[in-house]
């Protein structure tokens, strides 16, 4: 009997923050859509997007996206965007309020992780909440990868 093969998922990443790993603890990820231009969408195609110093920011009961930048899309001409406009993020009316009081309560910090295309052809945005790291935890974190990278040569090397 032949089995069913599972959609493959393949998101198409536009930007990355990969130092948000190292300098924030993830408590908790979530997938939120952005609204964005016309241009903005093309010039997120071309892929060259940066989202390493932005932030997420809870403002009048809805999430922004601040900080973050998409270079003018060159074909555009006079109708393009701003390269580093605030954009709105869409989550559910649950999801807001669950981070609103996270940030609130607790410090924590709503931190963007990735910016990618699902199979619908739609941006949407990885979006964690975060706590920040201490130096001795990024130290810890540092010794640990250490420790790991090594003693995947030890077990490569004898097998």
């Amino acid at each position: 009997m032949a089995t069913k093969a599972r959609p493959t998922t393949v998101k198409k990443i536009v930007a990355e923050n990969r130092k948000a790993r190292f300098n924030y603890e993830i408590i908790d990820t979530y997938e939120a859509g952005l609204v964005l231009t016309g241009t903005e969408v093309k010039s997120l195609r071309e892929g060259k997007a940066n989202i390493a110093e932005s932030y997420a920011s809870d403002e009048g009961g809805e999430i922004w996206l601040i900080n973050s930048y998409l270079p003018e899309y060159l074909q555009a001409n006079r109708f393009n965007h701003e390269t580093r406009r605030r954009r709105k993020l869409l989550l559910s009316r649950r999801e807001i309020h669950r981070l609103r009081n996270a940030i609130n309560r607790e410090g924590m910090t709503l931190v963007p992780l990735k910016i990618y295309f699902n199979d619908a052809g739609r941006a949407k945005l990885e979006l964690a909440l975060a706590k920040g790291k201490k130096l001795h935890d990024k130290r810890e974190t540092e010794k640990e990868r250490d420790w790991n990278r090594q003693k995947s040569r030890l077990l490569r090397d004898r097998g």
